[in-house]
Parts: structure tokens; C-alpha cells; sequence
């Protein structure tokens, strides 16, 4: 074996070991961003001449814990909220109004008057984006409030986003569930986000039931207020069928010659002749 390829081996040792850990590295993001991507549905935002929107709902999630920084949407920086060990970093205030000074505002025009917000415990938020970087242990999430489920008028769809820092190299090891509990500390599914579908169904259903028992109402009112039938009038002179149209057909039929007797439940009716002669 040549003297120069003893002495390329050192060199490839090294890049070998360098290549390798990043591979894994980049595996294992890959990996993990797509499980987080399948947990989380991205919400699908549009912009007309009446401004921004919500095109397709995303998964729905409730803020946990107040903190986060949000800034209107059409705003091109946002000043990213960490969050680290159970606890919510802001944004500090010197670097916000530093960047109020730099910019003279946060919208894209000034006359929008707009300004940075604060998350509320309990308000409710689709996520817009999702990157997860092992090398520094970090997940990031974009965030959107759902205006209509903040009952918010006019809506504002301020944004954010939000930097889950984990411990040094517990990310590259660390299963997607465990990175969705973290996440769950500060962004938790909604129940409403479950129940939205089902909701709405019942709702139509309790609807329906609604309708149907008003119908039902309506029906036994209308049977209340319609005035009773007029009874039925057997008289003298009738002859069977005119009988038998104001009765109906007898539970029994004496024929007697000349004489026959109608037999109901409560009644008897007797024809002499083919006409009615008696009822008892």
C-alpha cells in the first residue's frame, strides 16, 4: 500500500465521521418534520381586495400559557417567542421598540395603525408553518389566530411564531410524541378542533330533532284546534249501503226473509223491506 494513501486515510476518517453524524442528523429531521407535519394541518391563507383570510382551516390549537408575541399578518418580521423549559420567553421590550423605532411601525403601511399583539391564555390559533433543526435542538411554529373562534371584529390574523428550544442534543433522540408534549405545554390541540365536525352535526341533528318535534307540535295543534266530525246519522228509510256508508260493514248480518238486522258493537239496525225501520 502506498506512502500516500497511508496518508489520505487520517483525512478520510475525518470527513467520514463529519458526513455521518450529519446524515443521521438530517434523517432524523426529515423524519420528525414529517410526523409533526401529519399531527399538525397547516392552515391555508388567501388575500383579496377585502384583505387576508382563512382559505382552508387548519388544526386548531389553545394557547396554555401567555407571552407570545404576535404581529399583523401583512407584517414581513416577526420576532420570534421562545419557549424553553416550561417557560415562555418574549420578545424583550427593547428589541420590540427598537424595531418600532427602525421601522416606525410593524404594518406595511403605517396608516393600517397597527401594532404588536400579546396571545391570551385560551385564545385559539391554526399553525402556518413547522421546521424542526436537530443541530440546534429546535422546533419552530408559525401561528395564526382564528379570529372567529376569538370572536375578534374586525379580525386581525396576527401571526407569530414560536421557538420550542430543547435540550442540547435531546432533540436528535427524542420521539415525535415526546416533541408534541412540549409542544402540547404551550399550543394544545383544542377540543373544539375534535369536536368541530361533530359538532356541527350535532347541532343539525339537535336541529332536525327541533324541527321535528315542532312539526310534531304543529300537527297536534292543528288536530286540537280542527273542529270534530260530525256524527254519523242513520235514518229511517235508508237502505243497507246507506248504512253500510255511514258505519260500515256489520260484525254480524241477520237476514229474517223480508227482515234483516245489522248487528254492530254498540247497535242494531234493522231493515224491514230493504229499508231501516228500528235502531237500538
Amino acid at each position: 500500500m502506498s506512502q500516500k494513501f497511508h496518508a489520505l486515510i487520517p483525512g478520510i476518517v475525518l470527513l467520514a465521521a463529519t458526513i455521518f453524524p450529519l446524515s443521521l442528523a438530517s434523517a432524523q429531521a426529515v423524519s420528525l418534520q414529517e410526523q409533526l407535519a401529519a399531527q399538525y394541518k397547516l392552515v391555508k391563507m388567501g388575500s383579496d381586495t377585502g384583505g387576508y383570510s382563512v382559505v382552508e382551516a387548519g388544526t386548531l390549537l389553545a394557547i396554555q400559557k401567555g407571552g407570545i408575541l404576535g404581529v399583523p399578518y401583512s407584517d414581513q418580521t416577526v420576532l420570534a417567542t421562545k419557549y424553553e423549559g416550561g417557560t415562555v420567553h418574549s420578545p424583550s421590550s427593547l428589541l420590540v421598540q427598537g424595531k418600532k423605532s427602525l421601522l416606525g411601525h410593524f404594518s406595511q403601511t403605517q396608516s393600517q395603525g397597527q401594532t404588536t399583539h400579546l396571545f391570551a391564555v385560551g385564545d385559539k390559533v391554526y399553525p402556518t408553518k413547522i421546521e424542526v433543526n436537530v443541530a440546534s435542538d429546535k422546533v419552530s411554529m408559525g401561528i395564526v389566530a382564528c379570529d372567529t373562534c376569538n370572536k375578534t371584529d374586525p379580525p386581525t390574523y396576527n401571526k407569530a411564531q414560536v421557538v420550542f428550544q430543547f435540550p442540547k442534543g435531546a432533540l436528535a433522540n427524542a420521539s415525535a410524541g415526546q416533541v408534541e408534549d412540549v409542544i402540547g405545554q404551550l399550543l394544545s390541540i383544542s377540543s373544539d378542533d375534535a369536536q368541530q365536525g361533530g359538532g356541527q352535526g350535532g347541532n343539525d341533528q339537535q336541529g332536525n330533532n327541533q324541527q321535528g318535534g315542532d312539526q310534531g307540535a304543529a300537527q297536534g295543534q292543528a288536530q286540537q284546534q280542527a273542529p270534530p266530525p260530525e256524527p254519523q246519522q242513520i235514518e229511517k228509510g235508508q237502505t243497507p249501503d246507506q248504512v253500510k256508508a255511514a258505519l260500515g260493514n256489520p260484525d254480524k248480518i241477520v237476514n229474517l226473509g223480508s227482515k234483516q238486522i245489522f248487528v254492530y258493537k254498540d247497535l242494531k239496525v234493522t231493515f224491514i223491506n230493504g229499508k231501516v225501520s228500528d235502531v237500538q
